[in-house]
């Protein structure tokens, strides 16, 4: 695999693997580059950022050198332990990188560890070592001091260390120095966050003791997985990311762990994923619980039942669409314009403007992700009355123009999914309280259910297009859409639906790929294009399996898989060329992967078993 750039001698975003201690995670380049990881948390500022800028960002590299150097990157099977090898005649050598997992993952610390290994399995090779941090986005100079056994970088308000290099190493206040080594030879580096004590080299004994402790807690972890299906690297694979991109503290999920990653090179469309956001609650309970993760569903639901209990949301209603890690709801949007941006991308956004938009779908996706844990974790009385609150409130507010689920900055519409998740709301929180016996307005909420229903077949339904359209009026069709017989609303054998399907297959999907929306014909509030959406493709693949087309389905899937990285991973979108962009990996698409997997892989098994019969 040859390392690919994006013209400014940057990675293409996919050109990485992911290593994390479930509180944070960094990104690993082809080139052995740690080009992402913000400590000590996901939200917190970069040390490492030079994909948003290859100069003032800060990497920290370890690669060989020499002529014709081939590299190949891969996990260690079954882990979140990442090797990148480094191939040429005169030698092979291996750079072996992870984060050591606390034995307590869900204490906040603020020490973060990650482990470097060197091991030359033949031959001999120089290998080059730039360590070079930028606090605080690169917004605050540091020094570096050098010892027997270390470098330590200060800013004035917070530290690092390389542990397991020599005084000898020092470029100004960076690190930069090449070592020889031969077959059978290993060093072992550690960066480490607020490091206490003095530093030190790590050891062959206790880094081996370290990576095995790493190793089984991953294997040990996956073995709890009840997949089998025919998909099971892909969904593992998924399975590990959305581990590492759990804040075990909390049991929130990050959107992805980078921001303003373009959703095409040179644009604006540039967000920060680093929060969590309600809409992801459905689709993460569901999946986690379908592969019996249950630990992490309810992790995630009571998570979520937090938020529905403290009810900061503003110009949102009682819920915001999305909140940092912590539960806090300090996303302010600001702009870094000393960073030049992945592919000159700009702006370069951290924090999130969006966080207090009106978006109605929210309420439906926590009250789905509610009702999917009843039977783990049921919900108390304090948090049915505060639900019933919400379903209050709902009730006089769902027939009103939102933002809708993308987030668009051109104004509110009468979005139809923000209907749709609407009736989701009502319809699970009226079997809530049915099946328990809990106290609710039965009625009240029995007619804003009907109501909404009667809205999405009639305004929502264009008869000429023959699709349930983006919003009443237009005959724009959009890919959320495709979700409406998942949660209930439509039989997806209904002539409706069947059309529906159809349509969106027309305007929206290319050789598989979908798009969510086509802002030339429904403007978004935004400059310029982006790329197939791939969630919404593993939509599209749920979709036609629902509808028993499971030969388009089956190939749609196992296209898309192709899309996926050189190590399983998938960004927010793909370019017309195959090139992934957005933030990085990106946790709904792998939570869709494992939900059309499931539901692919049922229905092919289903239909074999009749064919054997027959």
């Amino acid at each position: 695999m040859e390392t690919r750039t994006n013209g400014d001698g940057i990675p293409a975003i996919d050109d990485h693997g992911m290593i994390g201690d479930l509180q944070t995670v960094a990104l690993v380049s082809t080139e052995g580059s740690i080009d992402w990881f913000c400590a000590p948390r996901f939200d917190s500022p970069s040390l490492f950022a030079s994909l948003l800028d290859p100069e003032k960002g800060g990497y920290f590299r370890i690669r060989a050198v020499g002529e014709r150097m081939r590299v190949k990157q891969m996990y260690f099977p079954q882990t979140a332990v990442l090797i990148t090898r480094f191939m040429s005649e005169d030698g092979v050598g291996e750079v072996i990188d992870f984060m050591p997992v606390a034995d307590e993952p869900t204490v906040a610390t603020t020490s973060r560890v990650i482990v470097r290994g060197i091991r030359v399995v033949r031959g001999t090779l120089d290998f080059r070592i730039e360590c070079r941090p930028r606090f605080d986005y690169g917004r605050r100079p540091h020094t570096a001091t050098a010892s027997r056994h270390g470098v330590r970088f200060e800013d004035g308000e917070t530290s690092a260390a390389l542990h397991g290099v020599g005084p000898d190493v020092l470029d100004g206040d960076d690190v930069d120095t090449t070592i020889t080594m031969a077959t059978g030879d290993l060093r072992l580096f550690v960066f480490e966050t607020e490091p206490s004590g003095e530093l030190r080299d790590i050891g062959r004994a206790r880094g081996m003791r370290l990576f095995r402790d790493t190793v089984n807690f991953w294997r040990d972890w996956l073995s709890r997985s009840t997949y089998t299906g025919r998909w099971r690297e892909s969904v593992e694979r998924s399975a590990m990311v959305l581990k590492l991109l759990q804040y075990a503290p909390s049991g929130a999920l990050v959107a992805a762990p980078t921001a303003a990653l373009p959703e095409q090179l040179g644009g604006v469309r540039n967000w920060d994923y680093r929060y969590t956001w309600i809409r992801d609650a459905s689709f993460s309970v569901f999946s986690l619980l379908s592969l019996g993760y249950t630990e992490e569903a309810i992790a995630f639901m009571l998570w979520a039942a937090d938020r529905v209990v403290e009810q900061v949301g503003e110009a949102s209603g009682p819920l915001k669409i999305m909140y940092r890690i912590d539960g806090s709801s300090d996303l302010e949007e600001i702009t870094l314009d000393h960073f030049t941006g992945y592919a000159g991308s700009r702006p370069v956004h951290v924090g999130n403007g969006a966080a207090d938009q009106l978006q109605l779908d929210i309420y439906g996706e926590a009250m789905e992700a509610l009702a999917i844990g009843e039977r783990f974790r049921p919900i108390g009385n304090p948090g049915w009355t505060k639900l019933r609150g919400i379903l209050d409130w709902l009730a006089e507010n769902w027939d009103q123009p939102d933002e809708g689920v993308w987030e668009t900055r051109g104004g509110r519409k009468d979005f139809t999914y923000g209907r749709i998740m609407c009736w989701v709301a009502f319809d699970r929180g009226l079997r809530i309280a049915r099946d328990r016996g809990l106290p609710a307005p039965l009625e009240t909420w029995t007619a804003a259910r009907d109501a909404i229903y009667e809205q999405v077949f009639t305004k929502c339904w264009n008869p000429e297009r023959k699709a349930f359209t983006q919003y009443p009026g237009t005959d724009v069709v959009d890919a959320i859409t495709l979700l409406m017989p998942q949660v209930g609303m439509i039989s997806p054998q209904d002539p409706m639906w069947i059309s529906t399907l159809d349509a969106i297959g027309e305007e929206l999907v290319t050789d598989s790929l979908v798009y969510r929306y086509n802002p030339a014909a429904s403007p978004d509030g935004l400059p310029g294009a982006e790329g197939t959406f791939s969630l919404c493709t593993f939509f599209y693949v749920m979709a036609l399996t629902d509808a028993g087309r499971l030969d388009e389905a089956e190939y749609a899937f196992e296209k898309m898989l192709t899309y996926g990285n050189h190590v399983g991973l998938y960004a927010e979108e793909v370019d017309p060329s195959g090139l992934q962009l957005g933030n990085f990996p990106q946790a709904f698409t792998h939570l869709a992967l494992i939900r059309a997997a499931i539901d692919l892989d049922a229905a092919l098994a289903t239909r074999s078993a009749r064919r054997a019969w027959t």
